[in-house]
């Protein structure tokens, strides 16, 4: 039963990708929403300036819709609560900061506090619901018998899971393609974790996030016709966070969600440098524009991060299964 119902979310959060992003791209061109581009960007970025943004849009509604049909035969849990409320309430954060970049016509949105307090106010949401119900706050370590149970501490692991996911993902967002792909590739390993483990809802859920993430890349693959912007980058972002808490593969997170620990890492270290030695490590951050300046194709850049993301994502899967 389980087989049927992965297959039939993915497919129908496909279908609904592939059926409502042609009419949501000239309904974003009519309204303007177009991509502002940094100028202190790579100088072949320019070119897209304009393109349609907040295709974002379209992944959480093609998710809406397919987890509405999923439940009338499936029901509602309280997983699939907490997975649609990250999701969707990330999404909502990623939309109103789309929104004010393009109202305002500059590359800034929600300011840092704003984005964290409304973040922090969804944690606490998650963090109540599972410290009040049968979720363990334990956190294993792969490939040992360690694990620690941290109790209401848990809580401050959830921020910055889901801070930190959402964040990380959305750094990942920068070139054609290269979030649906890795993202499609991370909610894959996921997918098949939740399946090892019996859990049904996260599983439908994982695989319902890949359909739509490869929906989307049909349009989104170089040259994009839509980007996702925020509204996407940090809804997936917080999706995948929540997925591994509700796995308990916390850990497991850096390794299958390495491609964004990378990019993450690369802003750090480049923003470190400058500030303490007046130097940056990389031509730019994050990493796949040093990968650009250094001329390498954008699709290179896209394919190897793919490629990378996958081997991440297997050893992910060997070392929570088999080791």
């Amino acid at each position: 039963m389980m087989a049927l119902n992965v297959i039939t979310a993915s497919i129908l959060a496909f279908v609904f990708m592939i059926i409502l992003t042609p009419f949501f791209i000239p309904a974003l061109k009519k309204f303007k929403f177009g991509q502002s581009i940094r100028e202190e960007g790579p100088e072949s970025h320019m070119k897209k300036g304009g393109t349609p943004t907040m295709g974002g849009i379209v992944i959480l509604v093609s998710l809406i819709l397919t987890m509405l049909v999923m439940t009338i035969w499936t029901g509602f849990s309280t997983e699939l609560f907490l997975l649609l409320l990250v999701t969707i309430g990330f999404g909502t954060l990623g939309f109103l900061d789309d929104f004010i970049k393009i109202v305002k016509k500059r590359n800034l949105g929600l300011t840092s506090k704003q984005k964290l307090a409304g973040q922090a106010v969804i944690a606490l949401i998650f963090f109540i619901v599972i410290y009040s119900g049968d979720f363990s706050t334990s956190v294993s370590v792969p490939a040992t018998n360690f694990s620690i149970d941290l109790g209401f501490m848990y809580f401050f692991l959830v921020i910055f899971m889901l801070v930190g996911a959402s964040n990380a993902v959305n750094l990942t967002d920068g070139l054609d393609g290269l979030l649906a792909g890795t993202g499609a590739v991370a909610f894959l390993a996921f997918a098949i974790l939740a399946w090892i483990q019996g859990a049904s809802d996260v599983a439908v859920f994982s695989f319902a996030i890949v359909g739509a993430c490869l929906g989307f890349l049909v349009f989104n693959a170089h040259p994009a016709k839509v980007f996702m912007g925020d509204t996407g980058s940090l809804a997936l972002g917080g999706a995948i966070a929540a997925i591994a808490i509700l796995l308990g593969a916390e850990l497991i997170l850096v390794i299958i969600g390495g491609v964004f620990v990378i990019e993450t890492l690369s802003v750090i270290i480049q923003v470190a440098s400058f500030k303490l030695r007046g130097k940056r490590i990389f031509k730019m951050s994050p990493i796949h524009h040093h990968f650009e300046l250094s001329g390498w194709s954008e699709w290179k850049v896209v394919t190897v991060f793919w490629s990378t993301g996958l081997v991440l994502a297997v050893a992910g899967i060997i070392i929570e299964v088999l080791i």
